[in-house]
């Protein structure tokens, strides 16, 4: 396990880190799960047993990949735990592995935000969402633009959206699907090589394909354009127009009419 860890995560560059290392949001939510445990439970204190239940439970880390990777199923781990604490844990709350593990490292699940009462209610935009909802619901042509200036509320339409899925107020084809807000500019970073970009769209596309339940928005989606581009290679926008016109993703963009004039609507693809 270790071996796979290191293999998964590298090693730091070797300057030596002075002061406090800081824990990643990952970790926290991780110690935080480990504490809930705890008192599920019924224990008074946090030991490595719940620090384990913790790292399961939260199911989209390194190390509950690397455990599944190794043929380890997390229901029976947790259920194993549970055994030897004594106590009975029901494996059904145990999360199953992300299908979108890349998606989920670059964009924010807006659904789950709106399932956690983490998203403000939208207020005055019933009338876009609804249309938003009748294009999407069509068999072709089913990628609705926003267009307007900036801090119009956008992206609140995009929220409520993923709020009215939540609450199953939506037609048939929509329901159980996931709203991901995702940054050109956060899959951009750190790909110093050339073919380096390409290869995390495709992983994002793949995943959304398999997952088939994942309805991207993208803010300033004019962005695409040339996006990860650098000589001889390919922007994203090259790389996600043949999955939106196969029917293989569906996008809601956001963008403000200069740009859509600009980048957008000269485009026949």
């Amino acid at each position: 396990v270790r071996v796979e860890v290191e293999k998964a995560v590298g090693r730091g560059g070797g300057a030596l880190f002075l002061g406090q290392i800081p824990f990643t949001p990952r970790a926290k939510k991780v110690l935080e799960l480990a504490v809930a445990e705890a008192r599920n439970l019924g224990h008074n204190y946090i030991g490595t047993e719940h620090l384990l239940l913790g790292l399961i439970r939260e199911a989209e880390g390194v190390a509950a990949q690397i455990l599944t990777s190794l043929g380890a199923d997390l229901g029976k781990v947790r259920e194993e735990v549970s055994n030897l604490l004594g106590t009975k844990v029901s494996p059904e709350r145990v999360a199953k592995p992300s299908q979108t593990p890349t998606l989920d490292r670059f964009g924010r699940d807006l659904t789950r935000l709106a399932k956690d009462g983490e998203l403000d209610p939208v207020i005055n935009r019933q009338k876009e969402i609804e249309r938003v909802i009748q294009i999407l619901s069509r068999r072709t042509k089913n990628n609705p633009v926003l267009i307007g200036e900036a801090g119009v509320g956008k992206t609140a339409i995009a929220e409520g959206l993923a709020q009215k899925i939540f609450e199953g107020s939506l037609p048939e084809p929509l329901l159980n699907r996931r709203v991901v807000t995702v940054e050109l500019g956060g899959i951009v970073a750190g790909t110093k090589y050339r073919g380096e970009f390409e290869k995390r769209m495709e992983r994002i596309l793949n995943e959304i394909r398999k997952a088939k339940n994942v309805i991207l928005f993208i803010d300033e989606i004019h962005t695409l354009v040339g996006a990860g581009a650098a000589e001889g290679a390919i922007d994203a926008s090259n790389i996600l127009k043949p999955a939106l016109a196969r029917g293989e993703l569906q996008c809601i963009g956001a963008t403000t009419l200069d740009e859509y004039r600009k980048y957008i609507e000269r485009d026949e693809a």
